[in-house]
């Protein structure tokens, strides 16, 4: 038997030695629980979903049913979503919303869908405060209020009545400064009837920018006959558009 050089065998061993703990290391999986350095990319249509033991949804962040990519959370109790960022469908704008429980998918809070930089939910009311009877041939305010623009439009209910053998006119209309401006239609009342109007003022009508300030009127006047006409106001409130169409 030829003879090992002992420096040979103590180099074996030691190789032998590494061996074993590389074999060792491979097999030893790093925590899975931390994220110690470095980002998490969940791409290609991925999406991160937290449940409640009983199998509900807390939080979703990634590709929704819609095709869109959003964030969801919810409670525990399974009474729904309570906050969605995007997600919705492809018809409109994605925004932010907020529900009560068991609320879903009727938002309580969210922004216009179509008219960017405008509040969607909840609508506000706008006071108008009456004022005078109309028997007077020129422009009279019959109603008078301040508006602190939130929403993209206007939805204005009110009323106009001319007594037996007159005849009256009524509009909307706003006053910024000296300008007075005319919003929507003319209605006409005759003949002892009282015509009802329900109107929606969009921008395009309108002019206003989230947050401007404006005096908003309803104004009458007689065109016909000796009676004296009045004008109601049943309710005006600012609300989100009903489409594309009315954020223009």
């Amino acid at each position: 038997m030829a003879a090992v050089p002992l420096d040979l065998l103590d180099r074996i061993r030691a190789l032998e030695r590494q061996v074993r703990e590389l074999a060792g290391r491979a097999q030893t999986r790093p925590a899975m629980t931390q994220i110690n350095h470095g980002a998490v990319v969940i791409g290609e249509g991925g999406s991160l979903d937290v449940r409640a033991p009983d199998g509900d949804q807390v939080l979703g962040v990634g590709q929704f049913p819609t095709g869109r990519y959003g964030v969801s959370m919810a409670r525990e109790d399974g009474t729904g979503a309570a906050l969605e960022v995007g997600g919705n469908d492809t018809t409109a704008s994605q925004m932010i919303r907020l529900f009560a429980r068991a609320g879903y998918p009727e938002p309580i809070v969210m922004d216009d869908a179509h008219a960017d930089g405008y509040l969607g939910r909840p609508w506000v009311p706008i006071p108008l405060a009456p004022s005078a009877h109309v028997t007077a041939a020129d422009w009279t305010s019959t109603h008078a209020g301040s508006i602190r623009t939130q929403h993209a439009v206007i939805a204005a209910q009110w009323s106009l009545y001319a007594p037996a053998g007159t005849t009256a006119e009524a509009r909307l209309a706003l006053k910024r400064g000296d300008t007075l401006t005319q919003i929507g239609d003319t209605i006409t009342a005759t003949g002892g009837k009282e015509v009802f109007a329900a109107q929606r003022i969009t921008p395009s009508s309108h002019g206003l920018s989230h947050g401007d300030v404006a005096g908003l009127l309803i104004q009458a006047r007689r065109t016909a006959g000796t009676g004296t006409a009045a004008a109601w106001c049943q309710g005006i409130w600012g609300t989100n558009t009903a489409n594309a169409k009315e954020a223009n």
